[in-house]
């Protein structure tokens, strides 16, 4: 059974078609990269997929519901319980705490437990950080928070659009190999847009997509060989 359905997925815009009938199915608990140029619908799918846009026709369907039928406020409700998301940006509040960074997600989701968040930041290394404002922190401290923050409430999909696009090489490792043990500890489902080949080799399955179709559906195992 799998976590996410899409069914024939069309994104229109005035000028542009940024999804061109897209189907798709990903497994709970498999980590799928989405690679492809600028402008080929990667982030587009994610953010449909996310219910952060909606499509102009076609299904997504997650953990058995159709989130093309909700409604805002179902949506919202839905996304609280089921999905963490990553951006490349950290949208990190500045003048608040690492800790309280991280409460804001419990905050929007049920009740804030510090305790709970203080635990969050201890695991993905920031232990040292708890009181840490976003600008006394690295970039790649910014975004473990925001990792913490994604996995707070204990979704069962964590969407990343470009996690590492703003890292060095040695940031973009160190994030990978967190969101792998993670990962494997967890379970949850990870679908991650990139467009960076080294991080696509992180995970289960690597989407090509080009001009609003997916082209590609290879196993990483088959490109690491």
């Amino acid at each position: 059974m799998p976590l996410i359905t899409v069914n024939s997925i069309i994104k229109e815009y005035e000028t542009a078609h940024a999804l061109r009938g897209v189907s798709m199915e990903v497994k709970k608990g498999e980590w799928v990269n989405i690679m492809g140029a600028s402008g080929s619908g990667k982030s587009t799918l994610l953010n449909i997929i996310g219910g952060l846009d909606s499509a102009t026709s076609g299904d997504v369907i997650i953990d058995s519901v159709n989130i093309e039928k909700l409604s805002e406020d179902e949506l919202a409700v839905f996304r609280r319980e089921k999905i963490g998301i990553i951006f490349q940006q950290a949208h990190l509040i500045p003048y608040l705490t690492a800790v309280e960074n991280v409460m804001i997600a419990q905050y929007f989701h049920s009740m804030a437990d510090e305790s709970e968040a203080k635990e969050a930041l201890q695991r993905v290394g920031l232990g040292q950080r708890l009181s840490h404002r976003p600008s006394q922190l690295s970039g790649g401290e910014q975004q473990r928070i925001c990792i913490a923050r994604a996995l707070i409430n204990s979704p069962e999909l964590l969407l990343a659009d470009e996690p590492t696009g703003n890292l060095d090489r040695e940031n973009t490792k160190m994030i990978l190999e967190l969101l792998k043990k993670l990962h494997s500890e967890d379970h949850f489902t990870i679908v991650l847009v990139t467009h960076d080949h080294f991080v696509s080799t992180h995970g289960d399955r690597i989407l090509t997509m080009e001009d609003g179709h997916i082209i590609r559906d290879e196993p990483v195992n088959d490109l690491r060989s």
